[in-house]
This record gives C-alpha cells, structure tokens and sequence, in this order.
C-alpha cells in the first residue's frame, strides 16, 4: 500500500469523522411547513409521484381546508366530501446532511397519506390529532428538490384501512367536516442524538414534559420539573445530561440548572431529568397567560448538541369538597362549551394565531373562565392560544353521545394517549374529558392509567359527563342540569341551549322579528331556538341564575359551575330557522350580542361579584311613540332608569340579575341605569344615546398585533359601521354595503341574514348597524385598498399593507404563532378568599320514612344517582329528618326526580311546626323553599296532593327527542310520588 494511498485514507477518515461530529453536534431547527402547497379536489392518477405535473394545481398556503368556501354556507350534513391532494416542493437548508428530519403534521380531515419523493411514508386516519414522521431516509440533501404529497379523504363515513371500523366522532350534528390539511404543518431537523416529539402516533415517542411542584403560592416559588426522552442514533454509547434554562415573558434567563448525567447505548433511549426550586414566580391564572420559556438542553461531552424550547406556565389545582382550587382560590366555572372547530365563514376552522386569541380572548373579555371544547380534541393552535389568552380548558379525546367497546373504544384511548403526550405541556388544560356521556367504571379506570403514565403531575382531573356515582371519576356534571357536591367538584357539561340571530333585536325593530317566530323543529314547536336578544339574553339570566344560586359559599354541597353551549355561532346541528346554529354570545365573526354584556355582568368574579357591572339590554333608537318592557342586567342590589333625566323609579328585580322596567316609553336623546348596593350607594352606570339618522359607512381594521402577513395565510379584518353625522353607530341601520379590493388579497367575506347567507358576497348588509369583513393574504407583499359604498351614504375606504414573509426554499423560520403577546389584563391570581360563606349546611343524621325505610339515607348521601321515594303511595309520601344540632333554619334545598317537570305539593315541618305549604317550583336542578328563620331539629316533609307534569323549558336532545329522564317522567303514573334524591337544610349567616 502506497503512502500516498494511506495519507488519502487519513484525511478521507478525518474529514468523515469531523462531518459526524458537526452533524451529532447541529442544533435543532424548526421550520413552518404551511407555505406553498399545490392543491387539486380529485384524485388524479400519479399524484404521489415526484415527478407528477403539478403546475396547473391551486396554490394554497396552510392551514387550508379545501371546501372552505362552504363554511356557513351550507348545513353540516352538506359539507362536501371526497378525495384532495396536497403537494409541497423544497429543499433542505445548506448544512443539514446527516441529521434528521421529522414532519409534524397538527392533524388533517380525516384521513391522510403522506408519500416523501414518491414513497409512502405513513398513513394517519383518526381526523383528530396530531401526528410526527420520520422522513430522514426518503430525502435528497441540499440542493436537491424534495415533493411531499398527501392524499386526504374526508368521508362521513371513512373506515380505518385495517380495522375497517368506522370513527364514533365522525359525527354530522357536531363536527363539521373541513377537509384536507386544516392545521399547521412543521419541520423539524435534529442531529443524531435528540429529545424526541411529543407524537407517539407513528413515532411512538413522547418528548418533554414540564411541570411544578411544591408550590407556595403567597410565596411565588415551585420546583420547576423537567423530563425528556432523549434518543442515540449514532453508533457509539453516549453520555448525555439535561441543561435547562428557564426565561420569563421578557426573554430573561431566570433560572439554570442541571440533571444527573446518564449514558445511551447505541440506538438506546432514556428519559433524562433536571429539578430545581425557583423564586419570584408568576403563576398561570385566569385572565393572566403568564408563560414562561423552558429551554430544555442536551449536553453531551460538555457542548449542547440539541434544544428543545417549551413554552409553558406553572399554576397549582386541587379538585376536592366539591370545588376547583386554581393557585389555592376557588374559582367557579363560568364558561362555554364550544365546538372545537371553532369556526369562522368561509374559512372554517383553518385561521390565523391571532384570530385564534382574539375568539378566545373575547371569552374571557366576557368574564367567561373556562372553555368545554365539544367531543373532540382542540387543535394546538387552540391549546396554546388558551394558554396565552388565561382561559381554562377542558379537553376531551374523542366520542359522539355514549359508551362503546371493541376497538371503538380502543380507538378512544389511543386518541386520548395522544391528545394527553402532545398537550401536556400546555398549562390552560385543567380538565381531561373521557366521555362526552358516562362510561363504565372500568373505561375510566383505563383512562386514569393513561393519564397517570403519561401526565401524572400535570395537576389536572379525568371526569367525564354523568358518572356522578363513580369512585374513579374526578369530577363530573350532566348536561342542562345543576349537579352539586361535597366531594368531586361537578358542573354543567352544557346548559342553554336556545338560538337567536345577532339581527333580531326585538319585536320593536327592524326586521320586527316576534319572539319565537320561525319553522317548526321535526314537527314539534321551536320557538326558543328563534328568540330575539332581549329575550336570549334573558334566558340566559334565568339559567344562570340557578347556578350562582348554588355556587361555593352557599352550603356543604356545591355547583362547579357550568358551560353556556355555545360562544359563537356555528356551522354545526341547529334546530331554528337557519342552517347553522345560533346558541352563541357572539355571531360567526364575533359581533358580541346582548347575552355576551349580560354575561359579562353575571360573571364579574371568581366565585363572588368583584366588580358590580350593569347592562342595558337593547338599543334607543325606536320609532317615536314606542312604548316596550325595557331590561336591564346588574350585579347590584337594585337599578333606577331615567330617560333623558327623569326617573322611571326603580325596577323590578328577578333571578337575581334582571332588572324589569315595564312600559316604558321612547323619547330621542338618553336612557341611564343606576346600580345601587344595599346602602343606596351608586355601583354601577350604563347609559345609551339615540343615534342620528344614518351618513355614511365607518371602515376599521382588525389585524394580528405583528401585522397583516403574506403568508398566503393570513387575515385581516375589517369592520363596518353605519354611523351618523357625529361618527356614532346607527343600531337599527340594515343597509347593504357593496365593496370594492384592490391589491395583493383575497376576499373572503363576511356573513348576514340571505342568500347562501351572503358567504363570499361582495354585497351583504350590516345588521344592528355593524358587520365585518375578512380579506386572506396572498403570497405577495404591498398596498391593499378596500372601499365601501352604499346608496344614500357617505361612501369609506381604507388602506392596508401586507408584510413580507420570508419563505426560503419551501421553508420558514417564523413559525405561526411566533410574537403574539399573551393577555395578562386580569392580573395575578388574588390571595384573598373568592367568595363569602351566605349559609351554612345543617347536616341529617338519620330519618324515618312512611315506607322504603332502608333507602331513606339515600335522599341525603351526597350521591345524584340514588333516591328514595314513597313506591306511588300518597299516604306514605312523608320523610322525617332528625338534624346534627338544632339550628335556627330559614332554607331547605331539595332536588326532586323529575325537578324540571314535576311540581310537588307538599308541606314541610320544622319540630311539628309548618314552615312551607305549596307547591315546588320547576327547575333545573335544586328547588328552594325559603321561610322566616325558626329553631328546630326536626324537619319533616310531606306530599299532600298529585303531582304535576309540565315542561317548562322545552329542552330536547339533538335527535328531537325528549331526554331520557323527562320521557319516563312523563310516560310513568306518578301522581302520588314523592321522589327526593337530595336534601340539604341551611342556617342564614
């Protein structure tokens, strides 16, 4: 062998062993993927191929839905279905041969394959969530061009390739089919030795996960915890350790510190560890997105070889007597259940970061708390959205309306492993969902076990609706009714189910929509899913009221809370008169409506009023001679109206919040609320002027914070308003408004009362005087006009500018939600108690009863699911309590079976002395009979007559169906039945 030759062989085996080291050593790099896709809805043959003729394709850039112009158009059941491709072409950066590369896909509709340079690289099905590929060895390295394609499929009715077993949550009443890649694509390049993804479906790995413990909260310090799963592709045993750096919202370093090292055997994985306790620490809360930055960093031979930023925050829970503890105070949920697309007109679910804090945002802007997402997991925009705006979440898997076995179950805990590795991280989850109906006790268990496996810290409770008997489930609650405990915290899944368009102020206003006016629903009476505001928003008074009624501070046994279904309107199962449903506090682009101010007033507080607010409902611009109930929402103890300074007097209180002022007649000029407290102190103001008559059209944008992108992606918005000469908003303009765009954008639209329900029209009308617009942004930066006219008004126009957007090689450095700021409006988590204690429980120790004696205790054991009754024998309707302590009692709270239709005539003693004659009012959950405060021991109860059926409030299921409960109520003889499933009794304090 020449020297030459071996000198060769040297340098040859050098430089190779220097590009192995430089390649182990890269850094990580994440790239946003969304940029520049090829689309085409068809199935043309080749379409995987990477040499196939994609020219004539539409350029999209994600997320994007491919039959999104139907969104608000057409029903649920309508959406169009079928096979779509996607196509990407690009190049690996300069410098990343040797080192991975893994494809994060944040989930698409329903199915999808992925095929990297014409070879099928995976396949995934369940419509859901995310999903990671390692694509590292079907890739050309730089500069060579590289083709993903993925072929999706969103049929109704899509079975998985293997098990042939269709998806319980491809359901046509919830969960409107957007199809095709709805969500954010990344890439990911790591070196040789890396932290894994947090996407176990086809990686199988589970990444970082970060949480606090041993918190004290007065004294703003925890233990911050960091565990990753690192993983040694080289060929060689390496010694690694964990190198954590944390930054606060400012970007400073605020803490450092280091696990134990540990060695990886050649293609070996460990998870690694650091701990350490911080000081000066803010605490994730309600209204306070506190994140900070966890830069998780793996050290090998002294140099950090890879980094993996978490962006989290740190918050202490507790579920116990009944309540929820956020950072050691009670809150109540006062919230939504929204559907987890989240949808917008002509867009669907596929919008830009921002758009996603700002929907999310105005929930807690209506001093909403929390968020139920609706049968299926939020996508990660959502989550982290949440995160950055305070809003707590409840996060389900997946599952239509009951329990199933087999591998639809399997299913379910698959996507629920998922869901919890990916999301885990994400502070504004609190609540994990197994079931949107009850499970069996075993399903539960199955389901504790994932949680504690895979977020055994993470300080959140697997519940599930219904279970309110379960041993395993951590916290429960029906829909539609009240629920309390002593134990478990329970609240309403959902609650206020009533529609009602943003259009329809009254029956005083133009359109002149009567109360209630509209189609029958399956033949049977619709008219609360056709109301107007005033008596939308109204009704969702009422129902609340019977919550707060029951809230922390108001016995032993307490209500959580509850979620109004829904926040925004949705393009998903309806039952009034248009094709979308109307339940929401806003409308489609988020136009608040009178139940989101009323909202605001209700829920002004963690558990107790903090701030007394007051609402005038409607507006104060009626015909002359109008003469109308006019309403008011306060959180005072009473309201005084005056019209142009003259008392009206005080109005007539009811449910606690609605403020009543019958007949009250219009006169042009002002109407002012007062809000007194109980020492005639004034708490609270709201005012309305009359508008003049309608000048000319107002334009004003609405942008991300960091400016309006050419991504291809995203969105501004724009607001229009017919205002008077002085510039102020005419409430009862219609006026149809025709608009002009001019420059790199695309119209999107808006949404109204019409044809096709003006969705992508270019002429549509403001309604209660306003109205928005979107316009996309295109791959090309520079100046956008957007003018606006209509006849008889002064016309408006405005101008925006598209930022550049850096997209090198099919692949950007700025990822989607990069730079948006978090909302920290609502401040720390309080130190001082959420509310004050207003009763006291008096508990029983033991009754005797005219029959069923061995069931009595079930009529007071905590316990929504057991009851005792007297068998339908009116002369054994009575129950006799004996008390822990004689107390000066002056309420009795009884929950009846059959509470919301049944009305009970009975007689209540108090030590033989009568207390209450009369009948039971219906409710949703708890009747309260109230008396002037007596002494006693003894409490007996007694049906003296035939009960009464009636259904009060009209509740039925998606189906058209009656609830189950209410049907056998209903069909049963029971007019002799006294039916108690819980019994509280209450000292005034």
């Amino acid at each position: 062998m020449s020297l030459r030759f071996v000198r060769w062989a040297l340098v040859v085996f050098v430089l190779m062993v220097q590009w192995t080291m430089q390649a182990e050593n890269a850094p990580r790099a994440s790239f946003n993927f969304n940029a520049d896709w090829k689309l085409f809805v068809g199935d043309p043959k080749g379409a995987s191929d990477a040499e196939f003729d994609d020219s004539d394709w539409k350029l999209v850039s994600l997320p994007h839905a491919w039959n999104e112009d139907e969104a608000f158009k057409l029903d649920i059941k309508d959406l169009s279905t079928g096979i779509a491709w996607y196509r990407k072409t690009f190049v690996l950066p300069k410098g990343s041969e040797g080192q991975n590369v893994f494809l994060e896909f944040e989930g698409l509709r329903q199915a999808g394959e992925v095929y990297v340079n014409g070879v099928l690289a995976g396949l995934h099905e369940n419509g859901v969530m995310a999903f990671g590929l390692n694509v590292t060895s079907l890739l050309k390295a730089y500069p060579q061009t590289n083709v993903v394609a993925v072929r999706t499929d969103n049929d109704w009715n899509y079975r998985e390739r293997f098990f042939n077993q269709r998806y319980q949550w491809a359901d046509r009443n919830f969960n409107a089919n957007y199809g095709g890649l709805t969500k954010n694509v990344k890439l990911h390049l790591t070196n040789k030795i890396y932290q894994t993804l947090p996407l176990y479906s086809n990686l199988g790995t589970i990444g970082t996960y970060v949480y606090g413990s041993d918190f004290d909260i007065a004294g703003k310090t925890a233990t911050v915890n960091v565990e990753s799963e690192v993983r040694n592709e080289t060929s060689r045993a390496q010694v690694v350790n964990l190198d954590v750096v944390v930054e606060d919202m400012d970007g400073r370093e605020v803490k450092t510190f280091k696990g134990t090292a540990r060695m990886i055997s050649p293609e070996g994985m460990v998870v690694l560890s650091a701990a350490a306790p911080m000081e000066n620490m803010e605490f994730w809360s309600w209204g306070y997105g506190y994140l900070y930055k966890v830069r998780a960093r793996l050290e090998v031979d002294g140099r950090i070889v890879d980094e993996v930023p978490v962006r989290t925050g740190f918050r202490k829970t507790a579920y116990e007597n009944g309540m929820i503890y956020l950072n050691d105070r009670v809150i109540m949920l006062k919230g939504y259940a929204q559907r987890t697309s989240n949808e917008w007109p002509a867009l669907g679910m596929s919008v830009p970061a921002w758009m996603s804090d700002y929907s999310n945002q105005l929930m807690i802007e209506s001093n909403g708390n929390f968020v139920r997402w609706m049968h299926i997991t939020p996508w990660k925009q959502d989550v982290e959205s949440a995160d950055r705006v305070g809003l707590i979440q409840a996060m389900p898997a997946g599952d239509a309306e009951h329990d199933v076995t087999g591998r639809r179950w399997d299913q379910r805990v698959e996507l629920m492993r998922d869901a919890i590795i990916y999301n885990r991280n994400n502070p504004s989850i609190l609540f994990y969902e197994g079931g949107n109906k009850g499970i069996r006790e075993a399903h539960m268990l199955e389901l504790l076990a994932v949680r504690d496996k895979y977020d055994p810290h993470g300080g959140r409770a697997m519940g599930s609706r219904e279970m309110l008997a379960s041993e395993t489930a951590e916290w429960g609650g029906e829909m539609l009714y009240i629920n309390k405990s002593a134990r478990k915290p329970v609240f309403a899944n959902e609650y206020s189910r009533d529609e009602g368009l943003r259009k329809y102020w009254d029956a005083y206003t133009a359109p002149y929509h009567k109360d209630g006016d509209g189609p029958l629903y399956k033949g049977d009476d619709a008219s609360v899913y056709n109301r107007n505001q005033d008596s939308h928003a109204i009704e969702n008074i009422i129902r609340w009221h019977e919550y707060w009624t029951e809230r922390p501070g108001t016995g032993t046994r307490v209500s959580s809370g509850g979620a109004n279904i829904i926040f925004s309107d949705t393009n998903t199962h309806h039952r009034g008169a248009e094709n979308y449903r109307r339940s929401g506090e806003v409308d489609p682009m988020r136009i608040p409506k009178d139940g989101f101010w009323a909202h605001q007033v209700m829920w002004a507080g963690w558990v107790d009023h903090e701030d007394t607010l007051t609402h005038i409902l409607g507006h104060w611009n009626y015909k002359r001679g109008t003469v109308k109930d006019m309403y008011v929402v306060s959180a005072a103890d009473a309201v005084e109206l005056f019209v142009n300074g003259r008392s009206l007097g005080k109005g007539v209180q009811s449910n606690r919040f609605l403020f009543t002022f019958e007949q009250v007649r219009f006169e042009e000029g002002e109407i002012k609320a007062l809000g007194y407290n109980k020492e005639g102190d004034v708490v609270g103001e709201a005012l309305r002027r009359s508008a003049g008559k309608p000048h000319a059209i107002k334009l004003t944008p609405m942008q991300s914070p960091l400016g309006f992108r050419a991504d291809g992606a995203d969105v501004a918005m724009v607001q229009v308003e017919v205002v008077d000469e002085a510039g102020n908003r005419c409430p009862t303009a219609l006026n149809a408004i025709s608009f002009d765009l001019e420059g790199p954008a695309e119209w999107r639209g808006g949404i109204a009362q019409g044809p096709d329900n003006y969705i992508l029209s270019t002429k549509l009308p403001v309604e209660g005087g306003v109205n928005r617009i979107m316009l996309r942004s295109t791959r090309e930066a520079g100046e956008i006009k957007l003018s606006a006219r209509s006849r008889g008004l002064k016309s408006a126009s405005l101008e925006l500018e598209s930022k550049p957007f850096v997209v090198e090689n099919g692949l950007a450095t700025v990822l989607p939600a990069d730079g948006l700021p978090s909302f920290l409006g609502k401040g720390p988590t309080p130190l001082s108690p959420s509310y004050t204690e207003t009763r006291r429980s008096v508990m029983p120790v033991s009754a005797t009863a005219g029959i069923n004696q061995d069931k009595v205790a079930m009529s007071f054991d905590d316990n929504e699911e057991s009851v005792w009754d007297n068998s339908n024998q009116l002369d054994h309707g009575w129950i006799r309590y004996q008390l822990e302590r004689e107390a000066e009692l002056s309420e009795i709270n009884i929950k009846f079976s059959g509470h919301r239709t049944r009305s009970y005539p009975i007689a209540v003693y108090v030590d033989g002395q009568e207390v209450f004659k009369g009948n039971t009012p219906r409710n949703l959950g708890y009747a309260n009979l109230s008396f002037a405060p007596i002494k006693g021991k003894e409490v007996m109860v007694q049906l003296i007559g035939a009960t009464s059926y009636e259904d009060e409030y009209g509740i039925v299921e998606i189906t058209g169906q009656m609830d189950e409960a209410t049907q056998a109520d209903q069909q049963e003889d029971r007019g002799g039945n006294l039916s108690i499933v819980e019994i509280e009794f209450f000292e005034r304090l």
